[in-house]
C-alpha cells in the first residue's frame, strides 16, 4: 500500500507588496503553525521517507519546520520546480514519478492545486485545503505510476484551526 500526504504552505506574509510571489517568505501566523501541524503528524506517526517540496519560499520555509517536527533529516527533502503553482495534470505526473520503493511520501505546495488534486485522486470531497492543511491519501496499488482518478482513501484531513481533526 502506498500513502500519500499533501500539506499546503503555511501562511505566508504579504507585508512587503513588491516582493515576487515565489519569494514570499511565512508570516507569524505560519511560523507558528507549521511546528503545531509537524506536532501533530509527529503524534500521528507520520514519518515520510521523502519530502518533496515546491522551492517557494514559504513552502520551502513549511517542509523544513514539518520535517524537524516529524523527524525526517534534511536530506529527505527535495525541491521540485514542477509543484509550484501547479496544475492538478502537472502534480499526477510529479506522483507518477515517484520510486515505487518509497511507500510513503509528503508532498509540500501550494492552492488550487493541493485542493483540487485530494477531489481528483481520493474518495474525499473537500472545499479547501486551509494554509498549512494536511490530506493524507492511502492506495490500495503498490506503484505510483498507477495513480490515477479517485481511487485513493483520503484517510486523514486537518488543518490549524481544527484542533480535532477529521477523519
Amino acid at each position: 500500500m502506498l500513502k500519500l500526504s499533501l500539506l499546503r504552505h503555511a501562511k505566508s506574509s504579504w507585508d512587503n507588496p513588491d516582493l515576487d510571489d515565489f519569494d514570499r517568505p511565512l508570516a507569524s501566523r505560519g511560523l507558528r503553525d507549521a511546528p503545531e501541524m509537524g506536532k501533530r503528524l509527529a503524534g500521528r506517526g507520520i514519518r515520510p521517507a521523502l519530502i518533496v517540496t515546491s522551492p517557494a519560499k514559504r513552502a520551502l520555509q513549511t517542509a523544513r519546520l514539518i520535517s524537524h517536527e516529524i523527524g525526517v533529516p534534511a536530506r529527505k527533502l527535495l525541491q521540485d520546480d514542477r509543484i509550484y503553482m501547479a496544475s492538478v495534470p502537472a502534480l499526477i505526473a510529479v506522483i507518477r514519478g515517484l520510486d515505487d520503493a518509497i511507500g510513503q511520501v509528503l508532498l509540500v505546495g501550494h492552492n488550487p492545486g493541493f485542493t483540487d488534486l485530494v477531489n481528483r485522486i481520493s474518495d474525499g470531497e473537500i472545499d479547501n485545503l486551509p494554509t498549512c492543511g494536511y490530506a493524507e491519501i492511502e492506495f490500495d496499488h503498490t506503484r505510483w505510476k498507477d495513480t490515477g482518478r479517485r481511487d485513493g482513501r483520503l484517510a486523514h484531513f486537518n488543518f490549524p484551526k481544527n484542533s480535532r481533526g477529521s477523519r
